[in-house]
Formats: C-alpha cells, sequence, structure tokens
C-alpha cells in the first residue's frame, strides 16, 4: 500500500469516527445543536482530537515508511490530488449552495453553522475517498 494511501485510511477513518461522534451528538439532542457556544466547544474538542490522532498516526507511518516511499509526489500522485481536489469541490460548491442560499430561509444560528460543517465534512470525505479509489484502482490520470 502507497504511504500517501496509507495516510489517506488514516485521515478519513480519524474523520468518519470524530464527526459521526459530533453528529451523533447533534441528533441525540446535545445543547450544540441549537445554541452556538456548546457547538463551539463540542466542535473544537471533536477536531483537535481528531488533530492529535492524525498527527501521531502520520508520524507513526512516516517512522514505519522507507525512504523511497515517502519520495516527492511523482506525475501520477499529482493527477490524483488533482481529481481528488475536483471531486471534493464539487461536492463543497452544492453543500455551500444548500447551506447560504437555501437553509437561510429555515434555520438560523448554530443549526445553519452545523448544516455548513456538514458540507465542508462530506467535501473532505469524499475527497479521500477519491484518494482511496484511485490508488485502489491504478487510476493514471
Amino acid at each position: 500500500m502507497a504511504f500517501r494511501e496509507k495516510t489517506a485510511w488514516l485521515t478519513l477513518i480519524s474523520m468518519l469516527v470524530a464527526y459521526a461522534l459530533y453528529f451523533g451528538l447533534l441528533v441525540a439532542g446535545h445543547p450544540a445543536s441549537h445554541e452556538l457556544f456548546p457547538m463551539l466547544w463540542l466542535f473544537g474538542a471533536i477536531t483537535l482530537t481528531q488533530l492529535v490522532i492524525v498527527i501521531a498516526g502520520s508520524l507513526y507511518l512516516t517512522a514505519r515508511a522507507p525512504g523511497k516511499e515517502r519520495a516527492r509526489a511523482d506525475e501520477r500522485d499529482r493527477a490524483i490530488s488533482r481529481r481528488c481536489a475536483a471531486a471534493g469541490y464539487y461536492v463543497l460548491m452544492i453543500g455551500t449552495i444548500v447551506a447560504a442560499v437555501v437553509m437561510p430561509f429555515l434555520e438560523s444560528g448554530a443549526r445553519l453553522a452545523n448544516i455548513g460543517l456538514f458540507a465542508l465534512v462530506t467535501a473532505e470525505a469524499v475527497h479521500h475517498l477519491v484518494v482511496l479509489t484511485s490508488y485502489r484502482r491504478g487510476w493514471h490520470g
């Protein structure tokens, strides 16, 4: 498995666990679903935890990977990166249109912010899923 694929797995899994917990708490009725201050604290705690896990995991993967695997990105890696950025961008634009154009007529405050956060998390998850499928299927651009 390529080094970039391993880091994509690490990021995707930690992100899915962290934000499934975050949005699960919101659905269960946590005060962060309708109040701004608890939302900021919960989101900050979840994001900081995910950040620590990704940094520690990346350091571990870097220490275990041979130097050849951690070499600069080649043409294939750059093509995969462009493809993933484009896929994530389209999902983010759809989420932004929903959160910024449609939802202000229906929601406000913390709920509107959580809808925007969901769009960001979904776009980043799509980005990493495309990375993984591209490396798994051998996409060459």
